[in-house]
């Protein structure tokens, strides 16, 4: 299994925003992970958008690997927008672990 895609949508929820990211493998299963910081939703959409050629390829059950690639790939520890992202992901991949199980 393969990733493929990594899709971010920002929902407005009524009271405050919501960015959801999807990531979708060559063998049909999408996981979804939310970002958690809200105001920001462009500077994490960027921050994904900048990941993305970094896990395009990979395997999704490497959640550890990928974590530590994505935050070792930046100069500054991860804070704010690139935590929100790098924690979106990672949920994305656990929930593509889970359904996979």
């Amino acid at each position: 299994m393969r990733i493929t895609d990594i899709t971010c949508y920002p929902v407005w929820g009524g009271f405050r925003n919501f960015l959801f990211v999807v990531v979708d493998t060559d063998e049909g299963i999408s996981g979804v992970g939310e970002s958690g910081l809200t105001g920001r939703e462009l500077a994490v959409t960027g921050t994904v958008e900048h990941f993305r050629p970094l896990l395009i390829g990979e395997n999704p059950f490497r959640i550890e690997h990928l974590w530590q690639k994505l935050s070792r790939c930046g100069f500054f520890p991860a804070e704010g927008a690139v935590a929100a992202a790098l924690s979106a992901i990672d949920i994305a991949l656990l929930d593509i672990k889970g359904k996979a199980l």
